[in-house]
């Protein structure tokens, strides 16, 4: 299937492929191969791309949960940037802290007890009230995201060959990409498997002349260029759309937090108007409906 038959079935038709949840029909991103991921993320103008940070905090659904995840797919198609974590068995699971407190009701830290001890617990929604659902684990999450979605896993405590293997004993590489601070990690992701889809923080000239140097291909990658729009940023999206790379802006530590949803709205359409071309957000359903790419 060509991209622009992707993008028309994916956001602007939002045509449902196969895929439910509960009975609820899901806006799914299916590719069959490493290649149609990169195309589905070539920068092209008019294009707008949402991405679920953490997956989402609406409906009373907690944070990197399959739960949120789904209830977005009802919504809108988007892709999820999550939070993979070592338990003390070396079981990677999903949790944004180092600590439990805050999203589950557990208290200390995910990397002093086991996976055993910690699919026990249940996990909070943004306002600390507890729900049904329980942490998920990285590997249950890719079976879970296959022909739905695709995730960004974000870099935290687990060690990069960890994540390497997983994704290649998952065969994973159509939809799951990884998130790198350094050319130095591309590179090593690269390495491993020359398809793999990376989404790198370029924020500036001198970091993208960086991953230039390196030789890291802008072809497999989405840059993440900040939380909000400033002077710099039109810079930014001159010289990486140019090499077809997408542009994301992450409004989960700024525009989110404004007080009313119309705010919030204005604040994401004037993200898409600066040049961006992926919008990340913990209201990716809000987001969705601000942007008219909802049903």
């Amino acid at each position: 299937m060509q991209l622009k038959q992707y993008w028309c079935l994916a956001v602007l038709c939002f045509g449902a492929a196969a895929g439910s949840a509960n009975a609820q029909q899901l806006h799914t991103l299916e590719f069959k191969s490493p290649k149609e991921l990169h195309r589905f993320f070539r920068y092209e103008k008019g294009k707008t791309i949402i991405s679920g940070h953490r997956g989402s905090i609406e409906a009373g659904l907690p944070e990197n949960s399959i739960a949120a995840f789904e209830k977005v797919l009802e919504h809108t198609p988007a892709f999820f940037e999550i939070d993979p974590r070592l338990t003390k068995d070396s079981v990677i699971i999903l949790m944004h802290d180092a600590t439990l407190d805050r999203t589950t009701n557990g208290r200390g830290k995910v990397a002093d007890f086991t996976w055993e001890e910690l699919k026990q617990l249940r996990l909070k929604d943004k306002d600390g009230n507890l729900t049904p659902h329980r942490i998920p684990t990285l590997a249950e999450v890719i079976e879970w995201a296959r022909g739905k979605t695709i995730l960004n896993l974000d870099r935290k405590d687990v060690p990069l060959e960890m994540t390497a293997d997983l994704i290649r004993e998952l065969d994973a590489y159509a939809f799951v990409m990884v998130t790198v601070h350094s050319p130095e990690q591309a590179r090593f992701y690269l390495d491993k498997n020359k398809h793999q889809m990376l989404s790198a923080h370029i924020q500036t000239e001198a970091k993208l002349e960086a991953y230039q140097k390196a030789k890291i291909p802008f072809n497999r990658m989405i840059a993440y260029i900040g939380p909000d729009i400033k002077p710099g940023n039109r810079t930014m999206y001159r010289l990486l759309n140019a090499r077809g790379t997408m542009c994301m802006i992450s409004a989960a530590p700024t525009y989110d937090k404004l007080p009313t949803a119309a705010a919030r709205a204005e604040a994401y359409r004037a993200i898409i108007a600066d040049g961006a071309s992926i919008l990340e957000s913990d209201l990716p359903i809000e987001v969705a409906k601000a942007l008219a790419l909802h049903r």
